[in-house]
């Protein structure tokens, strides 16, 4: 049997994890139409850039979205930092793809070290962008 204070939490437990996935779907769905190429595609055919960029793009929007968790007190705190983070991690792959102007051809040609700087600016930004939410 689950202790009292597991099952007085769990509602609150799954509000928050189910905020946090459709705010992450909602994050991907909008950089995949950003980014004029298939990750998907490309990744399912081998392409590991795409997925380099890709898994950066993920994991820098998740790591604001984590932090927000550990300190909101409501989930509207949670979705309105959440669309922040989403925002941010916007301008930062385009502020890469302006760095980079042939990122664009880059990804899809496979290229790994185009990829890699998308993704690390990507966790840069969200690391930053984590700090800057614990209020």
């Amino acid at each position: 049997m689950m202790p009292a204070h597991l099952l007085s939490t769990l509602p609150s437990f799954l509000a928050y994890f189910g905020v946090a996935l459709v705010l992450l779907a909602l994050f991907l769905l909008i950089y995949l139409n950003v980014t004029p190429y298939h990750e998907v595609a490309l990744i399912r055919a081998g392409n590991i850039a795409a997925a380099v960029s890709l898994s950066g793009a993920l994991l820098g929007f998740a790591m604001p979205v984590a932090n927000v968790i550990a300190h909101s007190d409501t989930l509207v705190d949670l979705a309105s930092w959440g669309a922040i983070a989403l925002v941010i991690q916007i301008l930062a792959y385009l502020a890469t793809r302006l760095a980079l102007p042939h990122l664009n051809e880059d990804i899809p040609a496979g290229r790994i070290a185009p990829a890699t700087l998308l993704a690390v600016v990507s966790l840069s930004i969200g690391l930053i962008n984590a700090a800057c939410m614990s209020y």
